[in-house]
């Protein structure tokens, strides 16, 4: 396809070019519109629109994604949740990133989520305005560190949207309704794009930490990056058959960041987790509300557990988007030695933490032999027949049952409050908890700690 050219016009004018295309069934993950920008352009405007022919039952609808690129990256992404956006030196639509409208072949991004059977007619109009541009957007970017209390547990809710991606939450929002779910510290993980971090220090607090992300969400499944440097952005263009999954989680380590296989197993086209966990920092086992996917995600991460090749620690997030899904549903209680970006990962990195549904729920976990003992994510030096006395305390569960499991499976079960189970490092390398209502969903539930040598 031919790019949409431009000719160079006066300050106060603009022109509108439109394309048309079709998208059959099976198409290509992305397809490019490109724009030949010319000098002298203040606002760049493209409005996207496609058809939703009724699909046959059983089949998806259409679904169309939107983004932008310049001649020198990336330039912001809304996927499906807008059907338009513009950029200018000054400010931009949330999700995109403000600064020149550099003059070159720009980049439409479209990419064909889902295509129904009847395939997909789609429209791009590009407006560009000219004029001299605005005073240059300057950034805000949050503080790395809050107030914290030194060497303690503080609790956290790693994957939310705002209106920087698909979410209704405005970025104020997010922080205050944070603070009364009793969290210390979030992570902003928008789809694929950057740009909220840009914003976060307008709204910091000194009592909440804000922590930089991205929601990588690739055809094959969603991972989060946690504590990215503000602005960095992870390519999402790729599926598990390219290859291309290490590469980016090196780009990832590289930032001091982690990388979490969120959902892995989300009913949504796109959202099962199809890369393996080979090379992960931590897995989503708990997202939102407990559910049978989050029932299926925990069976699986305890058999990787159990085959003891690596361990890769368990988080929860609420995944939330808007008000009605609640901020901190669950929520990841770390033992870090501050309220601080390097500590909390530290803390994640090292599965010093336990998954909780609100802040009213707190756990103790403890292994103990003699006068040797470890806490969650550690791990208790004993001889292989040493006894090993196992402690769980519970509150905020007013009713309930304490399970203890080890690779062979469930071995102790007691009503919640506290708990104690003996066993020895050679009957179970490990021991992990779980806290669960009378209906059997989930309370909290903990990292493991390690028996023996």
């Amino acid at each position: 396809m031919d790019p949409l050219t431009f000719a160079s016009a006066a300050p106060g004018d603009e022109q509108t070019r439109t394309v048309a295309g079709r998208f059959e069934a099976g198409a290509p993950d992305w397809a490019y519109v490109s724009v030949s920008v010319p000098p002298g352009v203040r606002e760049i405007a493209v409005t996207s629109a496609y058809d939703r022919p009724e699909p046959p039952e059983g089949r998806p609808g259409n679904a169309l994604d939107l983004g932008a690129f310049d001649e020198a990256g990336f330039r912001g992404w809304s996927g499906g949740a807008r059907d338009s956006f513009t950029i200018s030196r000054t400010e931009a639509t949330p999700g995109y990133l403000p600064g020149p409208v550099t003059p070159g072949v720009w980049q439409v991004a479209l990419g064909p989520y889902t295509v129904a059977p009847q395939g997909m007619n789609w429209t791009v109009t590009v407006t560009l305005r000219f004029g001299e541009p605005g005073p240059a957007f300057v950034p805000a970017h949050a503080p790395t560190r809050a107030r914290g209390r030194g060497r303690a547990w503080y609790r956290g809710d790693m994957h939310l949207h705002s209106v920087h991606s698909d979410g209704a939450w405005l970025p104020e929002q997010v922080v205050a309704t944070a603070r009364r779910s009793g969290l210390d510290y979030i992570v902003s993980t928008e789809h694929n794009t950057s740009s909220a971090a840009g914003v976060w220090g307008h709204h910091a607090r000194e009592d909440l930490l804000i922590i930089d992300g991205e929601e990588v969400t690739t055809r094959n499944g969603h991972y989060t990056a946690l504590g990215l440097p503000p602005g960095t952005w992870i390519d999402w263009r790729h599926r598990a058959a390219d290859g291309e999954l290490p590469r980016f989680l090196r780009e990832i380590h590289r930032h001091g960041a982690l990388a979490v296989a969120a959902h892995p197993f989300a009913p949504f086209a796109g959202g099962r987790w199809k890369f393996g966990y080979d090379e992960v920092d931590a897995i989503e086992v708990w997202n939102g509300p407990w559910t049978p996917d989050d029932e299926t995600a925990l069976q699986m991460w305890d058999g990787l557990l159990a085959e003891g090749r690596r361990w890769i620690p368990a988080v929860g997030d609420s995944d939330s988007h808007r008000e009605g899904q609640v901020i901190g549903l669950p929520q990841n209680v770390v033992l870090a030695d501050d309220l601080e970006r390097g500590a909390i990962l530290s803390a994640v990195r090292a599965g010093r933490l336990y998954v909780a549904e609100s802040s009213a729920v707190s756990l103790s976990f403890e292994a103990a032999a003699g006068p040797r003992s470890a806490g969650v994510g550690g791990r208790l030096e004993a001889g292989p027949g040493e006894e090993v006395t196992v402690s769980v305390a519970t509150e905020g569960v007013p009713a309930g049952v304490i399970r203890l499991f080890t690779d062979e499976g469930q071995m102790f079960e007691g009503p919640v409050g506290t708990a104690a189970w003996r066993t020895t490092p050679r009957v179970s390398t490990y021991v992990r908890a779980e806290v669960r209502h009378p209906d059997g969903s989930m309370a909290a539930l903990t990292n493991p700690i390690f028996l023996g040598h």
